[in-house]
C-alpha cells in the first residue's frame, strides 16, 4: 500500500515556463558571477554548466555539491575557489534569483495536495533534482506557496549523491525515509527523470500541466493528469493506518 509521496518541484508543484526560467536565471547569475570573478559572463556560465554536468552524471562517490565545485573550479582555472564563491552563490539565491520568479506561477492544488496527504497520514518528501543548494530550493518553494517544513525530506545538492533518473537517487531517499519502493509514489512532470522512478520500483503519476518529454517517450502507460486532477486523485486515496 502506498504511504509515501515524493514530489518533483519545477513544473510539478511549481508550474514553470522552463525557457523563460533559464533565461532569467542564467542572465542574473552571469551578471553576478562575472562581477565577482572578473571573468567574462560566458566563461562563468560555461563553468556552471560544467559543474551541472558533473552532478547529473555523479557516480555516487561524492555529494553533488562536491562534484559541482570541483568541476566548476577546474573549468574556471586559478584564483577561483568554492570557499570564496559559495557565499556569493548564497547571496545570489537570496536576492537576484528573484528575477526568475517571472517564469513561475502558483497553483493552489499544490498546497492542497500536500496538506491533504499529510492530513491522511502520508509521508511527503520533495524529490527535486538536487542541482541547487538549500537556499535556492527554499526560494522556489516559496514561489509555490510551500515551505521546507511541509516535507519529511528535501533533496538538495549537498545531501544527495545522484540525480534523476538514476535509480540510486530514489533508493537513497527511500533508505533515509525507511520506506520500501512498493510504499512510494513519485509525482512529477518529466517523462524521463521523474517517471524513471519506476526503474527503482516506485509507482508514478505524471503531471501534465508543464509536461517535459524531450526524448519522445511513450507515456500512455503512466497514471497522469493535471495537478488539479492529481488533487482529485489524492481525495480518493485512503487514510494511512
Amino acid at each position: 500500500m502506498i504511504n509515501t509521496v515524493l514530489f518533483d518541484l519545477d513544473g510539478t508543484l511549481l508550474p514553470l515556463d522552463q525557457e523563460l526560467f533559464v533565461k532569467r536565471y542564467f542572465g542574473a547569475l552571469a551578471r553576478c558571477g562575472a562581477a565577482a570573478t572578473g571573468r567574462e559572463a560566458a566563461a562563468f556560465i560555461d563553468g556552471v554548466w560544467a559543474g551541472t554536468g558533473a552532478m547529473l552524471f555523479n557516480d555516487g562517490n561524492a555529494t553533488n555539491r562536491d562534484r559541482f565545485w570541483d568541476s566548476f573550479c577546474a573549468r574556471m582555472g586559478g584564483g577561483v575557489s568554492a570557499e570564496a564563491l559559495e557565499p556569493l552563490f548564497e547571496r545570489f539565491y537570496e536576492t537576484e534569483f528573484e528575477a526568475a520568479r517571472e517564469a513561475a506561477q502558483k497553483n493552489e492544488a499544490a498546497r492542497k495536495s500536500v496538506d491533504l496527504l499529510k492530513e491522511k497520514g502520508y509521508t511527503v518528501a520533495l524529490a527535486t533534482n538536487p542541482l541547487f543548494p538549500p537556499v535556492a530550493v527554499k526560494k522556489r518553494l516559496s514561489w509555490a506557496g510551500l515551505d521546507y517544513a511541509d516535507f519529511a525530506h528535501v533533496t538538495t545538492y549537498d545531501n544527495s549523491r545522484f540525480c534523476k533518473p538514476n535509480p540510486g537517487y530514489f533508493k537513497d531517499i527511500l533508505a533515509l525515509l525507511q520506506k520500501e519502493p512498493s510504499e512510494c509514489l513519485m509525482v512529477g512532470n518529466d517523462a524521463a527523470d521523474d517517471m524513471g522512478a519506476r526503474e527503482a520500483g516506485l509507482s508514478v503519476f505524471l503531471v501534465t500541466d508543464c509536461l517535459v518529454n524531450e526524448k519522445g517517450l511513450p507515456i500512455e502507460g503512466f497514471r497522469q493528469g493535471s495537478l488539479t486532477e492529481f488533487y482529485g486523485y489524492v481525495k480518493e486515496l485512503p487514510e494511512v493506518k
